[in-house]
Parts: structure tokens; sequence; C-alpha cells
């Protein structure tokens, strides 16, 4: 081979690390886990369902760039606690559509997470009131039209 290729070689080889991910010194990603086969795959996806345009050279469209902020938005913590013998008083149920399951996902998570407990994988009991905070970014990332609560007028017993 020749001292060119050698060097480029080095050079794409060689990794750093650029705002958190991975990059060879040209500052191209490194995805070294992942199967060419695999990024070709995923890399015409993208383009397919059009989060990315192929026009002189790769860039994220705006349906890419509202995909990467609704993910940045769904790791948003609540860290409200219940005390764990509160009376489990409030029903909540939700049908979240498929497009939106990151966001089903992450509202499981915080359901648990605020001591809920599940009777059906979108029907919850737990302690009332939800957070104001929780609610009102539930009506931000567009949920609030798939969730109902109900007020119980005694606690759920899941002893009987």
């Amino acid at each position: 081979m020749s001292i060119i290729f050698d060097i480029l070689e080095e050079l794409a080889n060689t990794s750093v690390r650029y705002k958190g991910s991975r990059v060879n010194l040209f500052g191209l990603p490194k995805f070294k886990n992942y199967s060419s086969g695999s990024l070709r795959g995923t890399m015409f996806h993208l383009i397919k369902e059009g989060f990315l345009e192929d026009c002189d050279g790769l860039y994220v469209t705006p349906k890419g760039r509202n995909y990467i902020r609704r993910k940045i938005d769904s790791l948003k913590q609540f860290d409200f606690k219940f005390f764990k013998d509160a009376p489990k008083n409030l029903i909540v149920m939700f049908d979240v559509p498929e497009p939106k399951k990151a966001e089903r996902e992450w509202l499981r998570w915080h359901l648990k997470k605020f001591n809920y407990s599940m009777i059906q994988k979108s029907v919850w009991v737990g302690p009332s009131p939800l957070p104001k905070e929780f609610l009102e970014y539930i009506k931000s990332i567009g949920l609030k039209e798939n969730l109902k609560t109900f007020k119980l007028a005694k606690g759920y017993n899941f002893e009987k």
C-alpha cells in the first residue's frame, strides 16, 4: 500500500472523544460495534423515513430534528416522592399510539417511580394527586388527550 493510504487509515482508525461521542481524527463518528451492513441499512432507513436527506452530503431534516428534540425531552426527570404507605386512590389509564412509544415507556417508568402499581400495561393505580409539573409536561409532549385519571372513593387494595 502507499504511504497516503497508511496515513489516512491511521487517521481514520485513531479515535478521540468529542462532545461525548467517539470520532476519528476527521471528526467522523466511530461505530465500531456495528457491522457496515447494519450501518448502511440504518442510514437507508433514516433517509427513507425522512429523518435524513442526501443532497451533496447528509443532513438532518426538520422531521429528524423534531425526533431528536422529542428524544431529548423524553429524558426529563421528575423527582416527586410519594410515601410508600400513601393510599392508592387514583387510577391512571392511557392509550398512547405506537409512534409515541418512547413517551409511553417514559410514562410507565415515571408511574413506577411514583409508587404506582400496574393493573394492566395501560392501567395503573397509585397515590394522588400527580405532581402539577408532571401533568404540565404530559400536556406539552402531547399525551394529555391519551391519558385519563379517575379518583377512587377509597384506596385500592391489591390483597383481595
